[in-house]
């Protein structure tokens, strides 16, 4: 299958991995990863902040640059929910019904990752190998917005190597949502306290998750708690493989001799 990545901002600013290892797992199942050069951001950002003028313009953009593909998948739940969701509205608010029709289209066939993975490519065993223990935090686009359900968790289950550790009441907000964590910091830090101390019960090593907005506002917590629980993208654990592992191990060797 020929299929389109949409990296997102910040994957493609601050967390690139997660794009990189998405790239890498879905070739390693026998597809073709295409990256259109010409995208940019979705405009979310500028829709959840009042500035639809400029969000049109990013619609625009993003339906001419998705287009030719049958399959889009993103890293990122919180981003595909904003071209599922929020495309279409943008255009008709604008008065222009032909790019809303064309942003559903492309969203219907937009996918965040687990998705893309459970339900299009039928596989919840990717063959990735990860020795650690984990707990999974399901953000709030991916959980509310596309309902993606226990995806994640089925093909986090299947990774050899992987012990599963439940979140005690992960379906709690972490508390980033964009910029409400900087106009509500007060608020988001108390979120974010509640649920740092619920990874912290896991006794986990990793905390994943879907989002990179997400892992950034829990893994900057948890860095100045200095808690030794890293995060890590959903995407980075299903392409990692035992291979990876020793090479990895081996590097860290002869860093150390």
């Amino acid at each position: 299958m020929r299929i389109a990545l949409f990296v997102t901002c910040l994957a493609d600013t601050l967390f690139p991995e997660a794009a990189r290892a998405t790239v890498r797992l879905l070739e390693r199942l026998g597809h073709e990863v295409v990256f259109p050069e010409d995208q940019t951001c979705c405009g979310q950002m500028h829709v959840n902040t009042g500035y639809p003028d400029e969000a049109l313009r990013l619609v625009r953009r993003h339906v001419r640059v998705f287009a030719p593909f049958e399959v889009v998948v993103a890293p990122s739940g919180s981003c595909v929910g904003s071209v599922r969701h929020q495309h279409a509205m943008v255009a008709r608010r604008a008065g222009d019904e032909r790019l809303a029709s064309r942003a559903e289209e492309i969203g219907r066939r937009t996918y965040e990752l687990s998705e893309l993975l459970v339900d299009v490519l039928r596989v919840t065993d990717v063959g990735a190998y990860f020795p650690h223990r984990v707990t999974y935090h399901p953000t709030c686009h991916s959980l509310r917005m596309l309902r993606v359900g226990d995806k994640p968790l089925r093909l986090l289950r299947a990774v050899r190597g992987l012990e599963l550790a439940e979140l005690p009441e992960a379906e709690q907000c972490c508390g980033f949502g964009g910029t409400f964590a900087v106009k509500n910091a007060d608020t988001s830090t108390a979120m974010l306290a509640d649920k740092m101390r619920n990874v912290l019960a896991t006794r986990a090593d990793v905390c994943a998750a879907g989002d990179a907005s997400c892992l950034m506002h829990i893994g900057g917590g948890l860095s100045r708690l200095r808690a030794g629980v890293r995060t890590v993208h959903l995407a980075e654990i299903l392409a990692s493989t035992e291979d990876e592992d020793r090479a990895g191990k081996q590097a860290r060797r002869e860093v150390r001799s």
